[in-house]
Order: structure tokens, then C-alpha cells, then sequence
């Protein structure tokens, strides 16, 4: 029986990571290093990007809510209404460090990009 391949609304995991971020001019600001997932719902609370550094080394990375970043078929990537700037300022951590997830976290991240904290 012969199926039919056609553009699909869902993605694996493992295809998120390493595709890039792009700013609504078009220009790369990092790419994706990982999901977070809601261990209740199974949704995905935050898409953690990689940004600054050079090569992978001295580059934090900045968990954004899922709710900011909007699929571009055209550019194959995620796009952000962010700046490098607003990035810089934005909550972040070292790339080896383990971050704690918790409410009071998810509500300083979700309060610096203007998203509402619903869980």
C-alpha cells in the first residue's frame, strides 16, 4: 500500500534540536539546544536557545517561552520578535549548568518576555 508524505503540524524532538533562531529581519540569533517539557501536560513550556559565544564555547543559553517562537517555512527555523539586545538582557545560564525549572523561575522568564504565566 502506498502512503502519501505531506506536510505534518508535528515534529520530533530530535529534529527541534540544532534548528535555528531567527529575529523578524531575518538574522540568526542561535539556534535550538533542547526542549522542556510540562511533565503533567506533555507540553513544551520552553525551547532552549543557544546564543553568544564562539564555536560552542562561552555560549549561555536562554530558555524562551514555547509561545514566543512561530515556525517560518521559508526560513526553516523559528522566529522570535527579539532583539540581540533584549537577548543580552534576557534570563539565561551557562550551558553546563543545570537549571532549576521552578515557578519562581518559569514566572521571571515568562514575566521578561511579556508572556503570561498560566500553569
Amino acid at each position: 500500500m502506498d502512503t502519501i508524505h505531506s506536510a505534518s503540524s508535528v515534529i520530533s524532538s530530535d529534529k527541534v534540536h540544532g534548528t535555528n533562531v531567527f529575529n523578524p529581519n531575518g538574522e540568526k540569533l542561535g539556534s535550538i539546544e533542547s526542549l522542556v517539557l510540562d511533565k503533567l501536560s506533555g507540553k513544551v513550556r520552553y525551547a532552549v536557545m543557544e546564543f553568544g559565544g564562539f564555536l560552542g564555547m562561552g555560549t549561555d543559553v536562554y530558555p524562551l517561552p514555547w509561545e514566543t517562537l512561530k515556525y517560518d517555512t521559508d526560513l526553516g527555523g523559528y522566529v522570535v520578535t527579539l532583539t540581540r539586545e533584549q537577548l543580552e538582557g534576557a534570563p539565561r545560564y551557562g550551558r553546563d549548568t543545570t537549571q532549576d525549572y521552578s515557578d519562581e523561575y518559569g514566572r521571571k522568564v515568562h514575566d521578561y518576555y511579556g508572556v503570561p504565566w498560566i500553569y
